[in-house]
């Protein structure tokens, strides 16, 4: 390929599964379908919580916004993939590609931050449950959103600009949307300086907010040991199971995908995790939450009912 400035061009190009062309049709009907399942269970949880005078708590107001951002992660990302699907090798515009790392970057380092504070809702909790109410008011817990959304527009604003800003040697973008490594492979001379970048983004995003659910499920835990009541300490438990699930999977494969050398990268593999925490996760939350959650199933049985009686 002839090298040439991202300044001389006007788009690359995304291959998709383009390594299993044969499969374009089966893979197009399950990401069709997986998308409106979790466009449908995100939809009905959210409306569900805010529709519900019930669930109207800080633990419901944050997974509510959780439902959000899983759609629009999920849109960001798949009207592409079904795009590639069935016309195979597509062009993105310079700007769209951009625009899509920008948003992909927003929702994604957003729900990190969300995560975490969704942790720091069951610390308050679990271990100081006399001042909950005080602690998690209204106005806390708008703040705390807000600030995951501050983050988000802030990582994705930087490392966007300091990305596109970069001398590209390559179109063929070997993914099925403009991921930070698939780009990486596409700079000119040496990508040292970015690689380091997004490690340092993957720190600030993934591991700062982490360490923070760490500390409040330490915490957590030492509260629920000192229990005297087994009845308590199962019931503490059950209020934080839904939530460790959730982190677990989204923060699996999203550190195993950034926090690593660009000399460890697999286009297929890479692939495969991508799908991991863009496609399957956000299916996966709104089930863990309503199948694990008594509140929230009772919820859902008192909307259906009331629909059927309509």
């Amino acid at each position: 390929m002839i090298a040439m400035n991202l300044s001389e061009v006007s788009e690359f190009r995304l291959l998709g599964f383009s390594e299993v062309s044969h499969l374009h049709p089966f893979l197009f009907v399950v990401f069709s379908s997986l998308y409106l399942l979790t466009l449908v269970a995100n939809t009905v949880i959210a409306l569900t919580i805010n529709g519900d005078d019930n669930l109207h708590t800080p633990m419901y107001f944050f997974l509510s916004q959780l439902s959000f951002l899983d759609i629009c992660y999920l849109t960001v990302i798949v009207p592409k993939i079904l795009e590639n699907l069935i016309m195979g090798t597509i062009g993105i515009s310079k700007e769209g590609c951009a625009t899509q790392m920008f948003f992909f970057l927003f929702f994604g380092v957003a729900e990190c931050f969300l995560l975490a504070a969704m942790s720091f809702d069951r610390y308050v909790a679990i271990c100081y449950p006399l001042h909950y109410t005080l602690i998690m008011n209204s106005r806390v817990c708008k703040s705390l959103v807000a600030g995951t959304y501050f983050c988000g527009t802030a990582v994705g604003l930087v490392h966007t600009t300091i990305t596109f800003s970069l001398p590209f040697c390559g179109l063929a973008i070997n993914h099925f949307f403009c991921e930070i490594q698939p780009l990486l492979e596409l700079l000119c001379g040496n990508t040292t300086p970015s690689e380091n970048q997004v490690i340092v983004v993957a720190v600030l995003a993934i591991v700062a907010p982490f360490l923070l659910i760490i500390y409040s499920y330490i915490r957590i835990i030492f509260t629920i040991i000192k229990m005297t009541s087994a009845e308590s300490q199962q019931k503490a438990f059950s209020t934080c199971s839904s939530h460790l699930l959730v982190v677990t999977l989204f923060y699996g494969t999203a550190s195993s995908m950034y926090l690593r050398p660009k000399s460890s990268y697999s286009a297929s593999v890479d692939k495969l995790l991508s799908l991991s925490y863009t496609v399957v996760t956000p299916l996966l939350n709104p089930v863990i939450y309503s199948l694990r959650n008594k509140e929230v199933k009772g919820a859902l049985r008192r909307k259906w009912r009331r629909i059927n009686f309509v």
